[in-house]
Formats: structure tokens, sequence, C-alpha cells
């Protein structure tokens, strides 16, 4: 059954954490598991009766508005506001006022929910907060309780009082309109939808807490490839192209309409592979692997635990591994991804340790590779780079830069 309450979600930001990634294309719509981080938020919410909803978008906007539209192929209604200079979350959230006159849900667009705590959310009295405990809450903002209220925020402490970090995913009643449009801009400049939040608390304004079951937020390039895993182990087998004599598919391996699997090629999944797809012959997919539409993984290639976006190519003889390649990439004959390190220690990278002891390469838009180009582990590379036949990789390479 349908709930009358809009969901406002944000998804305006960059997420300059996931450059190169990003460069193109904004945060909520790189893709997991075969879709837009946005539209698996989406779908959760119309799962949870959500049919109402209003975008406010920023940063290359343009990609949003053209895949999502009006919001007729989810079967729900799709309105957007333009955040047209990044302020912060409240100022966001201001653009949005306009097209509000009731409770709503407010949801960064780039967090991972389940439709149960969705549901649960909707069914507030009280301006509420989801929250989720987690071992290590450094980075994040954190939350003091007393009892079934929230009495305190913590942005991002050095030394967290609680694990109770602030999820992203709030319900308000009509009582934040006029505190949202008193709140002053905060010690960086901007506004902050938690310095709202406080603003209601110190003004006895109650405001409850709702612990979510399941969640994830998206923060670095790598950490697309842990939300893949999670959302491919829900994939529901099907084949909508054509898969030729001699093809081998094991577990779930979902296939779009219009792709070809040629003969050899051995599968295992979770695996997606979108539309128009040509794959094979003699290739090996490994599980949590997503393909975008219109690629081609050609002969003698192995992919594994990957996202391989949209009208890329890896035609012959190549290693993909823990891996993020961006659209329109082309990866020359016997490109070598590494994923593991010598000593077996954790992949950095740009200094950060990313917790994963194996991690490729983080690629972005448009980028070639010669023959036999070598990539160390936990390299990024930049839009329209190319790295020459021979030649190695390694480090943050720039956009549209020559390595040879």
């Amino acid at each position: 059954m349908n709930n009358p309450t809009a969901a406002v979600i944000m998804a305006a930001g960059e997420g300059s954490r996931m450059r190169p990634l990003t460069a193109t294309r904004p945060k909520v719509m790189l893709p997991v598991a075969g879709k837009p981080m946005l539209e698996h938020l989406i779908l959760e919410c119309c799962r949870a009766g959500v049919s109402q909803f209003i975008l406010i978008v920023g940063y290359h906007q343009e990609d949003v508005r053209a895949y999502f539209g009006a919001g007729k192929a989810w079967d729900v209604n799709i309105r957007y506001v333009t955040q047209r200079c990044p302020q912060g979350t409240a100022d966001a959230l201001l653009q949005a006022l306009p097209l509000l006159d009731g409770p709503f849900l407010l949801l960064n667009g780039d967090i991972m929910l389940k439709a149960a705590d969705v549901a649960s959310l909707l069914g507030s009295q009280a301006t509420t907060m989801s929250l989720i405990e987690l071992p290590d809450v450094s980075g994040m903002g954190v939350v003091e309780l007393d009892g079934e209220l929230v009495t305190r925020l913590h942005e991002k402490s050095l030394d967290p009082p609680t694990k109770l970090a602030n999820a992203g995913a709030y319900y308000f009643t009509p009582e934040i309109y006029i505190t949202l449009n008193a709140t002053p801009r905060s010690a960086r400049g901007e506004y902050e939808i938690t310095d709202t939040i406080q603003m209601m608390i110190d003004s006895s304004v109650p405001v409850r807490y709702q612990l979510l079951t399941a969640w994830r937020d998206v923060g670095y390039p790598w950490e697309l490839l842990s939300a893949n895993e999670e959302l491919l182990k829900e994939t529901v087998p099907g084949i909508a192209g054509v898969v030729e004599p001699g093809v081998t598919l094991q577990g779930a391996v979902a296939i779009g309409s219009g792709s070809v699997i040629r003969t050899g090629a051995y599968i295992v999944g979770p695996v997606v592979i979108g539309r128009n797809c040509d794959i094979g012959p003699n290739c090996f997919v490994r599980p949590f692997t997503s393909i975008g539409d219109h690629c081609h993984i050609g002969a003698g290639v192995e992919i594994k635990n990957s996202i391989i976006m949209a009208h890329s190519k890896i035609p012959h003889l190549s290693y993909v591994g823990d891996s993020v390649i961006g659209e329109n990439c082309n990866l020359g004959a016997g490109t070598q991804v590494g994923n593991l390190r010598l000593d077996r220690g954790n992949i950095r990278v740009q200094d950060r340790d990313t917790g994963r002891r194996k991690l490729g390469v983080m690629m972005g838009d448009g980028v070639s590779t010669g023959v036999n180009a070598s990539i160390n582990p936990g390299t990024t590379i930049g839009a329209k780079a190319i790295i020459g036949p021979g030649a190695l990789a390694s480090g943050d390479i720039a956009a549209n830069a020559r390595v040879f």
C-alpha cells in the first residue's frame, strides 16, 4: 500500500572522495550490481510503500534527470529541485521546502537501506533519526541518547562518546520548517541538518531514534566493491539474451536482453551482465562481478569481483580482479591488473589503508591501455588517461595523463 509521505533524497553532491569515478557523474549514479546506487535506494523505498519522491540534484544533475525522469518506469512520482551552490545538507533541504506540506523522509542518496527499515521509519509519530551501531565510528557523526530520545549530536569526534552513528535517514514532522530557516552556518561554512536537529532538541522538540537492521555507506571507490558483493548475493538468475552451446553457468547469473554469451565462456555467479553485451568465447567471469550494458569481454579474459561499467571493452588475454572500470574504457591485449601485494599486506590508495588485502585499479571513464600494459594494486587512473604498450601504471595517475 502506498504511503503519502514523500521521500526527499539528497543527490546533489559530487562525492569528491570517489574520484576518479565521479569526475564524470554524480556519486549517486555510480553502478552497483547493475543499477545506480540511487536506484537501489528508490527501489527499497518503493517496497516500503513510498510513491512520492523529491530528488535534490546539483552536480551533473542531467544524468539523474535523464535516467529517472518523472519516475514512470518505477510507477512512482519523482520531482526535482536543484541545489545550485553546495552549502550543506540543511541548505539542500531548504530548496525542497516549497514542495513539502507535511511529514517527510530525508535520506542521503549514497546509503543502502532495506525496505523493512524504511517502513519502520515511515511509521514514526515524531521526528526520528536512524542510527546504526558500529564497532568503528571514526570519521562519523554519533549521537548520545537518554531513554527513547536523542539528546546530543557529535560531528566526527576524535573521541566519540558512543558507537551509535548517524545513518543519514530521517523522518521529519513539520516542526522542522521554522528551525530549518534559522539554522546558522557551521564552522566549516555550511548549513548542516545535524545542527538543525540539535537546535530542535535544545528547544525541547522530542527527537526519537530508530536502530537500523542493515545499512551501508559508500564513501570511497573500493567500498563500491563491498556494496556490489552484498547486493549481488540477492541476484535472481535469468537469461534474457543468447547463450551459445558449450557455455558453463554456475550459481546465480543474470544476463540482459540482447547479450550473447559465446562458446567456452565459464561464468560463476553471482554475476550480473547487462544488455547488449558480447561475452567470450573462452573467458572466465568469476563471482561478484557486475558488467554494464554494451560491454565486450573477449577471449582469454578473466574477471573477478569487479564492476565493469557500460560500453567498456576488455577483448583479449587480460586479467582484471577486485577493480572498478569506468565507462568507455578499452584495455589492450594482455593488460594485467595486479590485485595482491607480494607481502600480502593491506593495499593503500593515496596513502589511505583500504582494509582490503586484494584491490586492483579504480579506473575513470575513457581510459585506454596498450598491449601488455600492467597496473599495480591500488592504482587510480583518471578519466581519458592512456597507459602505453608495456607500461607499468602505479599510484595516482591524473586525468588525461600519458604513461609510456
